[in-house]
Protein backbone atom coordinates (compact mmCIF):
# COMPACT_ATOMS: atom_id res chain seq x y z
CA UNK A 1 0.00 0.00 0.00
CA UNK A 2 1.58 2.90 -1.09
CA UNK A 3 1.21 6.60 -0.03
CA UNK A 4 1.01 9.81 -0.01
CA UNK A 5 -2.46 9.94 1.59
CA UNK A 6 -4.71 12.87 3.49
CA UNK A 7 -8.24 10.76 4.20
CA UNK A 8 -8.94 7.66 5.75
CA UNK A 9 -12.68 6.24 5.75
CA UNK A 10 -13.70 4.05 7.41
CA UNK A 11 -17.07 1.69 7.92
CA UNK A 12 -18.70 0.66 11.42
CA UNK A 13 -20.79 -2.36 11.02
CA UNK A 14 -18.77 -5.39 10.10
CA UNK A 15 -15.10 -2.59 9.79
CA UNK A 16 -14.61 -1.11 12.86
CA UNK A 17 -17.13 -2.96 15.05
CA UNK A 18 -16.61 -6.32 15.99
CA UNK A 19 -19.09 -9.26 15.30
CA UNK A 20 -20.38 -9.55 18.79
CA UNK A 21 -20.85 -6.40 21.39
CA UNK A 22 -21.20 -3.08 20.54
CA UNK A 23 -17.91 -1.63 20.98
CA UNK A 24 -14.41 -0.32 19.25
CA UNK A 25 -11.75 -1.97 20.54
CA UNK A 26 -8.72 -1.09 22.27
CA UNK A 27 -6.70 -1.58 19.15
CA UNK A 28 -8.77 0.04 16.75
CA UNK A 29 -9.18 3.55 19.14
CA UNK A 30 -5.52 3.43 19.06
CA UNK A 31 -5.12 3.42 15.40
CA UNK A 32 -7.65 5.83 14.65
CA UNK A 33 -6.43 8.31 17.22
CA UNK A 34 -2.60 7.98 15.85
CA UNK A 35 -3.86 8.14 12.26
CA UNK A 36 -5.27 10.98 13.30
CA UNK A 37 -2.19 12.88 14.75
CA UNK A 38 -0.13 12.01 11.76
CA UNK A 39 -2.53 14.39 10.14
CA UNK A 40 -4.84 12.11 8.47
CA UNK A 41 -8.46 13.23 8.10
CA UNK A 42 -10.72 10.70 9.70
CA UNK A 43 -13.93 10.45 7.87
CA UNK A 44 -16.72 7.86 9.64
CA UNK A 45 -18.81 6.24 6.85
CA UNK A 46 -21.72 4.12 8.25
CA UNK A 47 -25.38 3.30 7.26
CA UNK A 48 -26.43 4.33 11.00
CA UNK A 49 -27.48 7.88 11.59
CA UNK A 50 -25.63 9.93 13.12
CA UNK A 51 -27.54 9.50 16.43
CA UNK A 52 -26.94 6.14 17.03
CA UNK A 53 -23.30 6.27 15.35
CA UNK A 54 -21.82 8.40 17.35
CA UNK A 55 -22.14 7.46 20.51
CA UNK A 56 -19.86 4.73 19.37
CA UNK A 57 -17.24 6.85 17.92
CA UNK A 58 -17.15 9.20 21.20
CA UNK A 59 -14.67 6.53 22.93
CA UNK A 60 -12.16 7.46 20.05
CA UNK A 61 -11.99 10.95 21.21
CA UNK A 62 -11.64 11.84 17.40
CA UNK A 63 -11.31 15.80 17.14
CA UNK A 64 -14.91 17.44 17.07
CA UNK A 65 -14.50 18.60 13.33
CA UNK A 66 -14.34 15.02 11.90
CA UNK A 67 -16.40 14.16 9.49
CA UNK A 68 -19.63 11.46 9.50
CA UNK A 69 -21.22 10.46 6.41
CA UNK A 70 -24.51 8.92 7.91
CA UNK A 71 -27.64 7.49 6.72
CA UNK A 72 -25.48 5.61 3.74
CA UNK A 73 -24.83 9.13 2.25
CA UNK A 74 -27.90 11.70 2.98
CA UNK A 75 -26.58 13.22 5.68
CA UNK A 76 -23.22 14.56 6.93
CA UNK A 77 -22.32 16.54 9.62
CA UNK A 78 -19.22 17.17 11.93
CA UNK A 79 -19.06 15.01 15.08
CA UNK A 80 -19.80 18.32 16.83
CA UNK A 81 -23.09 18.95 14.36
CA UNK A 82 -22.04 20.94 11.99
CA UNK A 83 -24.25 20.60 8.72
CA UNK A 84 -22.38 19.96 5.49
CA UNK A 85 -24.96 18.39 3.39
CA UNK A 86 -28.07 17.02 3.49
CA UNK A 87 -30.85 15.03 1.23
CA UNK A 88 -34.40 13.60 1.58
CA UNK A 89 -36.71 12.22 -0.33
CA UNK A 90 -40.04 13.92 -1.24
CA UNK A 91 -43.02 13.80 0.21
CA UNK A 92 -44.25 12.31 -3.12
CA UNK A 93 -41.90 9.58 -3.64
CA UNK A 94 -41.83 8.36 0.04
CA UNK A 95 -46.27 7.89 0.15
CA UNK A 96 -45.65 5.76 -3.40
CA UNK A 97 -43.05 3.84 -1.82
CA UNK A 98 -45.71 2.74 1.03
CA UNK A 99 -47.52 0.47 -1.29
CA UNK A 100 -44.62 -0.38 -2.95
CA UNK A 101 -42.68 -1.77 0.04
CA UNK A 102 -45.35 -3.03 2.06
CA UNK A 103 -45.27 -6.45 0.65
CA UNK A 104 -41.45 -6.53 0.07
CA UNK A 105 -40.61 -6.77 4.37
CA UNK A 106 -40.60 -4.94 6.91
CA UNK A 107 -40.55 -0.93 6.11
CA UNK A 108 -38.84 1.56 7.92
CA UNK A 109 -38.73 5.87 7.56
CA UNK A 110 -36.08 7.83 9.10
CA UNK A 111 -36.29 11.73 9.49
CA UNK A 112 -33.47 14.01 10.30
CA UNK A 113 -34.49 14.81 13.86
CA UNK A 114 -34.00 13.16 17.24
CA UNK A 115 -36.30 11.22 19.77
CA UNK A 116 -39.17 9.74 19.27
CA UNK A 117 -40.67 9.47 15.43
CA UNK A 118 -37.21 10.00 14.21
CA UNK A 119 -37.39 6.69 12.86
CA UNK A 120 -41.14 5.20 12.11
CA UNK A 121 -42.31 1.90 11.12
CA UNK A 122 -46.19 -0.34 10.99
CA UNK A 123 -44.70 -3.04 13.30
CA UNK A 124 -42.64 -2.79 16.34
CA UNK A 125 -43.62 -6.99 16.55
CA UNK A 126 -42.81 -7.22 12.60
CA UNK A 127 -39.72 -5.85 13.07
CA UNK A 128 -38.51 -7.14 16.57
CA UNK A 129 -38.77 -10.75 14.89
CA UNK A 130 -36.52 -9.70 12.51
CA UNK A 131 -34.00 -7.27 13.81
CA UNK A 132 -34.79 -7.33 17.01
CA UNK A 133 -31.23 -5.83 18.58
CA UNK A 134 -31.71 -3.21 16.37
CA UNK A 135 -35.28 -2.48 17.62
CA UNK A 136 -34.12 -2.55 21.57
CA UNK A 137 -31.46 0.00 20.39
CA UNK A 138 -33.69 1.88 18.84
CA UNK A 139 -36.57 1.60 20.69
CA UNK A 140 -36.66 5.19 22.04
CA UNK A 141 -36.40 6.40 18.68
CA UNK A 142 -39.41 4.42 16.86
CA UNK A 143 -43.06 5.19 16.47
CA UNK A 144 -45.66 2.94 15.62
CA UNK A 145 -48.02 4.56 12.63
CA UNK A 146 -50.65 2.79 11.12
CA UNK A 147 -50.84 3.14 8.16
CA UNK A 148 -47.35 4.34 7.36
CA UNK A 149 -48.33 6.74 5.33
CA UNK A 150 -49.92 9.04 8.15
CA UNK A 151 -46.10 10.02 8.50
CA UNK A 152 -46.05 12.45 6.17
CA UNK A 153 -49.10 14.13 7.04
CA UNK A 154 -47.03 17.16 8.53
CA UNK A 155 -45.13 17.30 5.24
CA UNK A 156 -41.79 16.57 6.54
CA UNK A 157 -39.72 14.81 4.31
CA UNK A 158 -37.70 11.66 4.78
CA UNK A 159 -33.90 11.29 4.41
CA UNK A 160 -34.16 6.88 3.76
CA UNK A 161 -36.48 3.96 3.54
CA UNK A 162 -35.51 1.36 4.46
CA UNK A 163 -37.09 -2.56 4.14
CA UNK A 164 -35.55 -5.94 5.66
CA UNK A 165 -35.82 -9.74 5.06
CA UNK A 166 -34.41 -12.32 4.30
CA UNK A 167 -31.73 -12.51 1.60
CA UNK A 168 -32.88 -14.13 -1.40
CA UNK A 169 -36.26 -11.89 -0.85
CA UNK A 170 -34.72 -9.03 -0.96
CA UNK A 171 -32.53 -9.41 -3.57
CA UNK A 172 -35.96 -9.94 -5.80
CA UNK A 173 -37.18 -6.97 -3.87
CA UNK A 174 -34.20 -5.21 -5.13
CA UNK A 175 -34.93 -6.03 -8.81
CA UNK A 176 -38.91 -5.48 -8.21
CA UNK A 177 -37.93 -1.70 -7.62
CA UNK A 178 -35.18 -1.24 -10.18
CA UNK A 179 -37.27 -2.32 -12.72
CA UNK A 180 -40.33 -0.35 -11.41
CA UNK A 181 -41.75 3.51 -12.15
CA UNK A 182 -40.34 4.55 -8.92
CA UNK A 183 -36.76 3.85 -10.04
CA UNK A 184 -35.41 7.29 -11.27
CA UNK A 185 -36.83 8.52 -7.99
CA UNK A 186 -34.52 6.36 -5.56
CA UNK A 187 -31.65 4.74 -4.81
CA UNK A 188 -31.42 1.40 -3.62
CA UNK A 189 -28.22 0.16 -1.53
CA UNK A 190 -28.28 -3.48 -0.02
CA UNK A 191 -26.30 -4.47 2.90
CA UNK A 192 -26.47 -8.48 2.91
CA UNK A 193 -25.26 -10.64 6.12
CA UNK A 194 -25.59 -14.21 4.13
CA UNK A 195 -24.83 -15.90 7.39
CA UNK A 196 -28.05 -14.41 9.56
CA UNK A 197 -30.23 -13.99 6.44
CA UNK A 198 -30.62 -10.47 6.07
CA UNK A 199 -30.86 -7.96 3.70
CA UNK A 200 -31.01 -4.33 4.51
CA UNK A 201 -32.29 -1.93 1.25
CA UNK A 202 -31.60 1.27 2.25
CA UNK A 203 -33.66 3.35 -0.52
CA UNK A 204 -32.58 7.09 -1.05
CA UNK A 205 -33.21 10.00 -2.60
CA UNK A 206 -31.34 9.73 -6.12
CA UNK A 207 -27.46 10.11 -6.01
CA UNK A 208 -27.27 9.19 -2.70
CA UNK A 209 -24.37 7.03 -1.40
CA UNK A 210 -21.62 6.60 0.83
CA UNK A 211 -19.24 7.49 -2.17
CA UNK A 212 -20.91 10.72 -3.63
CA UNK A 213 -20.61 12.06 -0.11
CA UNK A 214 -17.67 11.21 0.22
CA UNK A 215 -16.82 12.71 -3.39
CA UNK A 216 -18.17 16.13 -2.46
CA UNK A 217 -16.49 16.07 0.59
CA UNK A 218 -12.48 15.70 -0.81
CA UNK A 219 -13.92 17.95 -3.56
CA UNK A 220 -14.43 20.39 -0.39
CA UNK A 221 -11.31 19.50 0.70
CA UNK A 222 -8.89 19.41 -2.41
CA UNK A 223 -8.02 16.05 -1.72
CA UNK A 224 -7.95 13.76 -5.12
CA UNK A 225 -8.94 10.25 -5.29
CA UNK A 226 -5.54 9.12 -5.01
CA UNK A 227 -5.10 10.81 -1.25
CA UNK A 228 -7.80 8.38 0.00
CA UNK A 229 -7.83 5.03 1.41
CA UNK A 230 -10.94 3.67 2.42
CA UNK A 231 -11.88 0.12 4.50
CA UNK A 232 -15.57 -1.42 4.21
CA UNK A 233 -17.36 -4.60 4.32
CA UNK A 234 -20.33 -4.92 2.43
CA UNK A 235 -22.16 -3.69 -1.06
CA UNK A 236 -23.21 0.07 0.57
CA UNK A 237 -19.23 0.32 0.83
CA UNK A 238 -19.16 -0.56 -3.09
CA UNK A 239 -19.08 3.46 -4.56
CA UNK A 240 -17.00 4.65 -1.44
CA UNK A 241 -14.21 1.73 -2.18
CA UNK A 242 -14.19 2.98 -5.92
CA UNK A 243 -14.13 6.32 -4.90
CA UNK A 244 -10.50 5.49 -3.15
CA UNK A 245 -7.17 5.40 -4.18
CA UNK A 246 -6.48 2.27 -2.29
CA UNK A 247 -9.68 0.02 -1.13
CA UNK A 248 -9.43 -2.46 1.63
CA UNK A 249 -12.29 -4.80 1.63
CA UNK A 250 -12.37 -6.81 5.39
CA UNK A 251 -12.41 -10.89 5.02
CA UNK A 252 -15.28 -11.30 6.45
CA UNK A 253 -17.46 -8.83 4.16
CA UNK A 254 -20.00 -10.22 1.94
CA UNK A 255 -18.52 -13.11 0.45
CA UNK A 256 -19.17 -12.20 -3.21
CA UNK A 257 -17.61 -8.41 -2.32
CA UNK A 258 -14.35 -10.02 -1.09
CA UNK A 259 -14.56 -11.77 -4.08
CA UNK A 260 -14.98 -8.56 -6.42
CA UNK A 261 -12.51 -6.66 -4.23
CA UNK A 262 -9.94 -9.68 -5.11
CA UNK A 263 -11.01 -9.63 -8.92
CA UNK A 264 -10.26 -5.83 -8.92
CA UNK A 265 -6.86 -5.90 -6.78
CA UNK A 266 -8.27 -4.48 -3.66
CA UNK A 267 -6.52 -5.49 -0.31
CA UNK A 268 -8.27 -7.78 1.43
CA UNK A 269 -7.81 -6.84 5.07
CA UNK A 270 -8.05 -8.84 8.90
CA UNK A 271 -11.21 -9.61 9.60
CA UNK A 272 -13.35 -7.04 12.19
CA UNK A 273 -12.49 -9.47 15.21
CA UNK A 274 -9.09 -9.67 14.20
CA UNK A 275 -8.89 -5.73 14.24
CA UNK A 276 -8.59 -5.15 10.64
CA UNK A 277 -8.65 -1.55 10.71
CA UNK A 278 -6.18 -1.37 12.94
CA UNK A 279 -4.15 -3.66 11.26
CA UNK A 280 -4.35 -1.72 7.78
CA UNK A 281 -3.18 2.02 9.55
CA UNK A 282 -0.60 0.00 12.09
CA UNK A 283 1.04 -0.82 8.53
CA UNK A 284 0.57 2.03 6.85
CA UNK A 285 1.86 4.56 9.99
CA UNK A 286 4.96 2.35 9.52
CA UNK A 287 5.99 2.86 6.53
CA UNK A 288 5.86 6.32 7.25
CA UNK A 289 7.84 6.10 10.30
CA UNK A 290 10.09 4.55 8.02
CA UNK A 291 10.40 7.02 5.45
CA UNK A 292 10.55 9.45 8.55
CA UNK A 293 7.49 11.64 7.63
CA UNK A 294 6.11 11.02 11.27
CA UNK A 295 7.76 9.99 14.61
Amino acid sequence: MSSPMKMIVVDIDGTLLPSAGNGISRRNIRALREAEAAGFEIVIATGRRQAYAAPLIAPVELGPETVMITSNGTVTRTLAGAPIDRFTLSVETALALCPALRPLGNTVFTFDREGPGEMVLESLQGMHRRMGPWVEANRASIQEIRPLERAFDSGEAPVQAMVCGGVAGMRRAEESLAASDLASRIEVHRTEYEARDLTILDILPPGCSKGAALRRLAQQRGITREEILAIGDNWNDLEMLEGAGQAVVMANGAPDLVREAQRRGWLIGATNDEDGVAQVLESVLARLRVSGMVE
